[in-house]
């Protein structure tokens, strides 16, 4: 069963949050799991329901739209963000903090629709083999040669320092890209992040296994060690692996 969307909604209008509420109640895919009525409150929202996705008012009193975006980006989590406003002058500076869309109000429904497919596509990404062709491969170069890796090929990839260390099934590598950046390149494949410097290929888990404190160890096939699952993640890690 695929899992619903955890959606909150931002505006510091209460008629303007029920509007979007009531519209986002038609698509069957999104569960609005919260609101709040100013960016200082959505921070604290996010960080309480860890929501997949944030439909963010721009113009708000004291913090708003934008300031609050460029805190959500920084958290263990960070959830997809819309931004809504009336102004669209505001749209570039919201792209630059990756927003993948952009609302203007008053709400169209039509554009409401092609949005929440844009979100589906980023939270339900299709199946790599869908993918292979179109997005190629990753490009790692060390000592002046450059070495072309398969997605499919990888196991998990991890942050040390000032370098992303990417595990394949046959050998070890090391990029200077951060492990958000691959982790965007790789949205059409299987990888989820399992701790805040961890991003695995689901199709090599084998196994999952409680640790403590609400945490899990996770085995991937092929590999002897174990990888840590941190209590944040192991839920939306279970939806993404369960049938």
């Amino acid at each position: 069963m695929m899992r619903t969307i955890r959606t909150l909604i931002v505006d510091d209008e209460r008629y303007a949050r029920e509007e979007l509420s009531y519209l986002l109640g038609q698509f069957p895919d999104i569960q609005v799991v919260g609101e709040a009525e100013s960016g200082e409150s959505a921070i604290l929202k996010a960080l309480q329901l860890l929501p997949d996705v944030v439909f963010l008012d721009v113009e708000m009193p004291k913090m708003n739209g934008v300031e609050a975006a460029k805190t959500l980006v920084g958290l263990k989590k960070v959830p997809f963000i819309i931004f809504a406003t009336a102004y669209p002058q505001f749209a570039a500076e919201a792209f630059r903090i990756n927003a993948i869309d952009y609302l203007l109000k008053p709400y169209d429904e039509e554009q409401l629709k092609q949005t929440i497919e844009r979100i589906k596509k980023v939270v339900y990404p299709p199946l790599a083999a869908d993918n292979r062709e179109k997005l190629g491969k990753l490009a790692v170069e060390a000592g002046g040669e450059i070495d072309y890796i398969l997605p499919q090929d990888i196991l998990y990839m991890y942050r040390d320092e000032k370098v992303t260390k990417i595990i394949t099934r046959t050998n070890k590598h090391e990029v200077r890209i951060t492990l958000k950046e691959l982790e965007s390149r790789l949205i059409p494949f299987s990888f989820f992040r399992i701790h805040k410097g961890y991003l695995v290929n689901l199709n090599y888990v084998s196994r999952l296994t409680p640790w403590f404190n609400g945490a899990y160890q996770l085995e991937l096939e092929g590999l002897d060690e174990k990888l840590s699952v941190s209590r944040n993640y192991i839920k939306d890690l279970r939806q993404r692996l369960e049938l």
